[in-house]
Parts: C-alpha cells; structure tokens; sequence
C-alpha cells in the first residue's frame, strides 16, 4: 500500500508541477526547496557526504568513474560493486533494494540501487508523463530494451497497466509473432528497432510510440512516423529517467526530480550534470552524465515552466578530436545525410587521430557514396585539416547486441 502511495504522490507532482500557467520562476522556488530537504536529509546519509558542505553549488562534480572507484561509499546500505554484480547474476535483488547495471556502451558498466518506494516513484513520473490520458481505459505496453530491471514490475502491480518486456539482446526473430499478439498501446523501443518494425511491416497499431535509449537520428524519424503516427521520446539512462515528450511533441526535462547544471561544450551544445534529488537508496549528487544536449531557446506550446530539449545529439565519447578541432557528433551525421537523398543508413567511425572511415551500405550507389565522401572531406579539411576519410561498403544489418552509434569515435579517452 505504501509503494502505491508513492506512485500516486509522484504522479500528482508531475502533473502539478508541468502544469500550464506555472511560471518558471515559482517552479524554480519550488525545485530549491526540494533540493535544500534533500541535502538536509539524504546526503550526510552514505560515507561520501558525511561531512559535505550543504549547498549544492559547493559539492565536487562526480562521474561514473568517481561512483564506481568506491561504490558502498555513495549508497545508504554500503553495497559494493561486487555485491551489486553477484545480485544482478541472481535475481536483481538484495533484501528490499533493486539492484541493475548500464549497458557498458562506453565500455564499462555503471550501477544502480533502488529502493522499493523509488521503484513506485518511478512508475508514478512515466504514467504522469507518458501516458496519463490512456490510465482510464487501461494500457497494454510493450517495452524493448537490452534489459529488464525490477521497475517494470512495480507497473504490473496495477489494474489499469499491462505491461510486458522483450529483450532486446535477444533479437525480434525470437519474440516478434508474441509481439504482435499482445497488440500493444504503447510501444517503447530503441528508434532502430522501430524502423525495423516499419521497414519489415510488423502487424503493430500503438497509438504511442515512444523511441529510448538510443539517439534519435533525423534519417531514422520519417520512416518510423510513417508506419507508426507521431513518434515521441523518452531520456532515460542508469541515472534515471531524465526528460519526456509532451503531447506537442517537445522533450521536456524531468526537473520535478532531477535538477539541471550544464556545462557548455560548444557549437550551442551542453553537457548536463545531475542531481537526482528524488533518489534516496543511492546518492547521485553534481553528476556528469556522458551526454550531449541541444536546449530549447523558445517556450513549449503546452506551457510547461519544464526546460526543453531540441536533441539529444549523443555522447561525449563521441565527439572526433583532432590535433587541431573537436567536431560534435551531429556536424558529422549532418554532413552524410546533406550530401544525398538516397542515404539512410551509414557510421562514421573515427579510428586514429588523422583518420576516419565511413561505412555505406554494399546496395548504395556509387553517386551517393562519393557524394558523402566529398562531403565528409569538406567537412574535416575546413574544420580540422590533414584528416584522411577512407570508404567501406558492407552490409549494415540490425544488431541487437549492441546500442546504435551512427557516429562513433574509438580513440581512447585520454586521447586528444
């Protein structure tokens, strides 16, 4: 009962504080407040803030890498990595507390601890977000991601949701004919699994679509919307659940539980730092979180005071470095989609500081492949100089083991 009053109580801030006619400034006042109880109450409880100072502006930027060096020391429990790993081979589980791992995409892995009320928590901010107006007549939802956590089962604990989760890892060949069976309402999926859907005619008819846990690429959106109606958006990662599509299509941040520090990195874009002030289990406090934003520099029409996100461009990791330039991952996936109507699917991988390769499919033809070659050339001899792109076309295929990255730099971290 208790795990249901949470939900119902994150739900009705949700709605409240994106609520039409809340003035930015009064959310603003509302946000301090929370943070203020939270670095009273929450923080001095895990080893890491004990002694902390008590404005948030005065605690140190942490990482993954700052989390994962000692992991006890920044949740209330004091479970370490390895409790955390051995749980995750079990069942997700220890005592009460939900236990889960990211994907590893930037080649190593990062964890979370949940409480069972923040479970609920959860489950109150994504029905408050994404689906409040289908709760009446109840929601069949199809999730699809690499993993399945403890937080889809707090949404099968109500009447009004069905929820069912498919693994992504293990290819839609094995679950697709289930899929189309259970004849979703909601359907949320990487949007490279969407477009599979739409391009293979999967018998699918939600009337919500959301695409997560992948950046959305511009080649990618036509084709799922074509098949599917408006596709929407939902930012989560292992740090939580970070911002979500309103009904007129803008993605708005989670501010009613996270707060927002950005840090500028240029071309227009930000990277975020965050404080989960929700969180109680484990402590995520000034966080650098890997990703790259666009904000929105014009209100939302549906007159949520929520900040808004024009893109999510991708990750740091993915930025090209040169000896000379940094170029963002969206500069470079511009340049391939710009240089030919024909191109819809392609990587450009960075694989030394001076070179980088770009992949078309084998069925692309000779015009739009060299079209994209001279673009990308262009490109880096303007911005960077003395960068050699090479061309390889081979098949690009659905690969369900791994996140899509369009844009990808595999230079080591420290490199550049």
């Amino acid at each position: 009962m208790i795990a249901f009053v949470e939900a119902i109580g994150t739900y009705v801030t949700a709605r409240r504080m994106a609520r039409p006619g809340m003035s930015r400034e009064r959310f603003e006042a509302w946000q301090a407040r929370q943070v203020d109880i939270w670095l009273a109450r929450d923080l001095p409880r895990v080893a890491a803030y004990a002694h902390a100072p008590k404005r948030l502006s005065d605690l140190p930027i942490t990482d993954k890498a700052t989390l994962m060096s000692d992991f006890a020391a920044y949740n209330v429990p004091g479970l370490t990595a390895d409790d955390v790993r051995q749980a995750i081979h079990a069942d997700c589980r220890i005592g009460s507390l939900t236990v889960g791992q990211s994907t590893g995409t930037s080649g190593n892995r990062g964890y979370f601890v949940i409480s069972n009320g923040e479970r609920f928590r959860w489950l109150g901010a994504i029905l408050a977000k994404a689906i409040p107006d289908m709760l009446l007549g109840g929601a069949r939802v199809a999730v699809i991601l690499p993993q399945s956590t403890r937080l889809y089962d707090a949404a099968r604990r109500t009447r009004r949701i069905d929820l069912r989760f498919f693994d992504l890892v293990a290819g839609p060949e094995v679950w697709q004919d289930d899929l189309a069976a259970f004849d979703p309402t909601v359907l949320i999926a990487p949007p490279r699994l969407l477009r599979h859907f739409a391009e293979t005619g999967l018998a699918l008819a939600p009337r919500r679509t959301f695409a997560a846990a992948e950046t959305l690429d511009t080649v990618d959106r036509p084709v799922i919307e074509a098949a599917f109606g408006p596709l929407e958006q939902i930012y989560m990662a292992t740090e939580g659940l970070l911002a979500v599509t309103c009904r007129d299509g803008t993605l708005h941040l989670c501010e009613d539980s996270v707060k927002f520090e950005f840090e500028p990195v240029g071309d227009g874009l930000v990277s975020p730092l965050i404080t989960a002030f929700r969180r109680q289990a484990q402590i995520m406090a000034r966080y650098r979180m890997n990703d790259l934003l666009r904000l929105s520099t014009a209100p939302c029409r549906c007159g949520s005071p929520l900040l808004a996100v024009d893109e999510v461009v991708g990750r740091m990791d993915d930025l090209f470095r040169f000896a000379t330039a940094v170029l963002t991952p969206d500069v470079i996936r511009n340049a391939v989609v710009d240089a030919h109507p024909a191109i819809q699917d392609f990587r450009v991988i960075q694989t030394s500081p001076s070179t980088v390769q770009l992949v078309l499919s084998r069925d692309m033809s000779d015009a739009a492949c060299e079209a994209a070659l001279a673009a990308l050339r262009t490109l880096f001899a303007a911005r960077a100089g003395g960068v050699s792109v090479s061309l390889e076309r081979r098949p690009l295929t659905l690969d369900t083991g791994r996140k899509l990255r369009r844009v990808e730099c595999r230079l080591p971290k420290a490199a550049g």
